[in-house]
């Protein structure tokens, strides 16, 4: 039985050698120490041999198999301690891997822009609390408990008066109560409503702009909001003014701008009307000054609102909001 296991060992003694990585000795080790190994092949087989020789093979056969497990041990530690001295191995010719930067929000990008807009046309920026009152929420812009127009606003109720505001705009009567005019301001941040589908989602952004002084008329309005969406997207995009009707405000118009996809041909996004809503304003009510104690004979003024993503949709091509919340970075990584 000596020959079978002087020829493992000098087979195997010669693989230990040749190894030149731990994967090439950990391939040694299965070839003669695993389930199926060569070696543990042989352990099995000792049953079969003639009673007498039993007892030398298997003696000789564990020799061997404590003496690879100390070569292969062994040839490890030697590996180990060479790639320490030599350090960690490189492979030069790979590619650098650079460090993916990151960018802000589109949404985000988006609301500075236009916060930028109205800061160099002479607005302040105001905020207000996201958890509001219902009578700043609702009442205090003239709308009152059990009015028809809370139905057009599907609210989030903390309790019976107290709601996550549905618009930006409780922020102006809190302003008008504490300044007297003139007012110039934007109120910018997020709003919650009970709402979500392809365009809409139940959290989102919105800017409402407040301009309050003697003799503002829809004039500075139209002004105003034309400058808005001309620096927005350019000079070529033409708006109108359709009568519309907001508590709030009176006259009031939402205002569409001809399609920045197809420029007013017609097409998919516009429903081939070639235009696009995007903004609601109107002059203020003047139910909505005297909660504020603002004098309605002398004073007038007007209001505006536009939704964040909305714009951001319209200027980036976007079809579907509730991509900005999935957090996919290979949406997120385009802007």
């Amino acid at each position: 039985m000596e020959n079978p296991i002087n020829d493992i060992e000098n087979q195997a003694f010669e693989e230990i050698q040749a190894a030149k990585t731990s994967e090439d000795l950990e391939m040694v080790s299965i070839r003669y120490l695993g389930r199926k190994g060569i070696l543990t092949a042989f352990l099995r087989s000792i049953s079969s041999l003639p009673e007498d020789q039993r007892p030398d093979a298997g003696k000789n056969a564990n020799l061997l198999k404590t003496k690879l497990e100390k070569a292969i041990q062994q040839s490890r530690t030697t590996m180990k301690a060479n790639k320490a001295d030599n350090g960690p191995e490189v492979d030069v010719t790979l590619p650098g891997r650079r460090r993916g930067h990151g960018s802000l929000h589109p949404v985000t990008q988006v609301l500075d822009e236009i916060c930028g807009i109205f800061l160099r046309l002479g607005f302040d920026i105001v905020e207000g609390p996201e958890v509001e009152t219902d009578y700043y929420n609702f009442e205090a812009l003239n709308i009152p408990k059990y009015h028809p127009a809370r139905d057009m606003q599907d609210t989030f109720y903390v309790s019976d008066n107290i709601v996550l505001r549905t618009h930006t705009s409780p922020s102006q009567p809190r302003t008008m109560e504490k300044t007297d005019p003139p007012v110039r301001i934007i109120s910018a941040g997020k709003v919650f409503r009970c709402d979500s589908d392809l365009t809409h989602t139940p959290m989102f952004h919105q800017i409402e702009g407040l301009m309050v002084d003697e003799n503002i008329s829809f004039g500075d309005l139209k002004g105003i909001l034309t400058t808005f969406v001309h620096q927005f997207f350019d000079d070529k995009t033409q708006l109108r003014f359709r009568p519309s009707y907001f508590p709030f405000t009176e006259p009031s118009a939402e205002v569409d701008i001809q399609c920045v996809m197809c420029r007013g041909e017609g097409c998919r996004v516009c429903s081939r009307t070639g235009w696009l809503e995007v903004l609601g304003s109107g002059m203020v009510h003047p139910a909505v000054f005297e909660n504020v104690g603002y004098d309605t004979k002398k004073y007038t003024g007007f209001a505006f609102g536009v939704g964040i993503e909305r714009m951001a949709m319209l200027k980036y091509g976007i079809d579907d909001i509730r991509k900005y919340f999935e957090n996919d970075v290979r949406f997120l990584g385009q802007f």
